[in-house]
């Protein structure tokens, strides 16, 4: 039994081993992706409590702004995998990195709420676009064939990181200045209110990724041989000045993207990719909630300068261990049976939000509730029983999101032609468009109706409704499969 126990064991260890001797560029893009993610996630969260306090939006019009924000992103973000591919990855790295820069303080300093929205806000969009197709691109292009399904669970567990990290900072701005406080800048003569601070704290986060970006060399890829080097040829020189070959490379991009969407279409496995791709909107429609309407919610039902994101920072304590361990776990099973398992415990954890909250009272009373909102959360006093309903839903939509939100990526990835890596791994974001879209059009409504900022509230039934939505995921997905899925590369089923 022994032998067979250490074997076992060492397989397991065996599937992380596998990184020793991986690329620089591999850990650099761990490094990048971390920086990247705690910036966006402090922004992301403060975006829509900005829009409704600062800019006087109501929920509706607070939330369509986020949709048409993300729709931003998201079309830069497909025009972004060709501009990749031609300008080269370290490239296009600098370049929406320093957009990020320049963005985040027009928001965080604009004394112009307009100005920040469109000087800032705006321009973030395309600056983010340019770094997420290529995160996708860079762990497929500097990672080995044996490395490359651990890489992709690190790298969505880095992702967490990035999360667990904007949490608590998103937490200790709000409880430090007051939800709907002031800090004054004597030195330019600014009065910033709490949520341009958070803003500020991001763009501090994203100077640090510009040291980082000197150390990734071009041209580098990782074969099961050994490192390739390939220098980046301009397609547009000729002693051009940058600013007229970069509008060259975008309009080219544009153009090439345009052609690999018509290529695309014409080819037999476009439409079921499609259609796997819009049923996976509908699962991260339940991320679209935690980022923008969960935070009005918390502050809503918990009163303001409640700690939702410690609360959702549960998720990234969960994920950052357990995505690796499931994707090790996991490796022999193919990406798409992954997601329909992983759609079934993501749906059913949102329906745990409609359970009667009066059934956790006792047990907010206890040792749990005392864990939970004394130690954790730092709370004093009684423990609302809300605390404890959300935990345990979080809970259980960190094992669901383990399972099948890093194979969405491996299967792009893994059915992209070589070369167009980047541009496969921009439709893999087509989701996040569908899911944010539905967020700005039908959870403003929701969140007005059931949890308004007065009068009577009937959360549990905006949750119900979201709960039956994200199941047509996995219920789409099994049902379906025969009909939509595409054969993955390297596997058998």
């Amino acid at each position: 039994m022994e032998p067979n126990l250490g074997g076992k064991a060492g397989n397991f260890l065996g599937k992380f081993t596998v990184l020793n001797g991986a690329a620089r560029e591999l850990w650099l893009t761990f490094l990048l992706k971390f920086v990247i993610v705690a910036a966006y996630a402090v922004t992301n969260s403060t975006i829509v409590l900005w829009l409704s306090h600062d800019l006087g939006f109501s929920d509706k019009m607070a939330l369509f702004s986020v949709a048409m924000w993300s729709s931003v992103i998201t079309v830069a973000t497909l025009l972004v995998g060709a501009f990749t591919d031609a300008f080269g990855l370290r490239r296009t790295f600098f370049l929406g990195v320093w957009i990020c820069v320049i963005a985040r303080i027009v928001m965080a300093l604009s004394p112009f709420k307009w100005v920040a929205l469109a000087a800032g806000l705006f321009p973030l969009a395309v600056g983010e676009a340019l770094g997420t197709p290529v995160l996708i691109a860079a762990v497929h292009r500097y990672s080995t064939t044996k490395q490359r399904s651990i890489s992709f669970s690190i790298i969505y567990a880095v992702m967490n990181l990035g999360f667990l990290v904007s949490a608590y900072l998103f937490d200790w701005v709000r409880q430090s200045l007051g939800e709907y406080g002031h800090f004054k800048l004597p030195l330019l003569g600014l009065e910033l209110t709490t949520y341009q601070m958070l803003f500020l704290a991001s763009w501090g986060i994203e100077l640090i990724a510009l040291p980082a970006l000197w150390f990734l060399r071009e041209g580098v890829e990782a074969t099961d041989e050994g490192l390739k080097f390939t220098p980046l040829v301009p397609s547009h020189s000729g002693g051009k000045p940058f600013g007229s070959r970069a509008s060259q490379v975008i309009c080219d991009s544009a153009r090439e993207t345009k052609e690999f969407f018509l290529r695309l279409m014409r080819q037999e496995g476009f439409h079921r990719l499609l259609i796997f791709l819009l049923l996976i909107s509908f699962l991260k429609l339940v991320f679209m909630q935690m980022y923008y309407v969960f935070p009005k919610f918390g502050i809503r039902e918990l009163g303001p300068g409640a700690p939702v994101g410690r609360l959702f920072a549960i998720n990234s304590y969960f994920i950052i261990f357990l995505v690796p361990i499931i994707g090790a776990l996991t490796q022999r099973f193919s990406a798409y049976s992954m997601v329909i398992v992983g759609g079934i415990i993501t749906s059913f954890s949102m329906a745990i939000m409609a359970l009667p909250v009066q059934w956790f009272a006792s047990l907010s009373q206890g040792p749990v509730g005392h864990w939970i909102g004394h130690y954790y959360l730092g709370l004093h006093g009684e423990v609302n029983p809300y605390y404890l309903l959300i935990a345990l839903f979080v809970i259980t939509l960190s094992f669901g999101e383990a399972f099948y939100s890093p194979r969405v990526y491996e299967y792009a990835a893994a059915i992209a032609p070589k070369g167009q890596e980047a541009s496969y791994g921009a439709l893999s974001y087509i989701p996040f468009l569908m899911g944010k879209i539905f967020t700005g059009t039908i959870s403003g409504v929701l969140l007005e109706k059931f949890c308004p900022e007065n009068g009577v509230r009937h959360s549990w039934a905006m949750w119900l409704i979201l709960a039956m939505i994200a199941t047509i995921a996995p219920v789409g997905l099994a049902l379906l499969q025969r009909f939509i899925r595409v054969r993955e590369v390297g596997r058998e089923e």
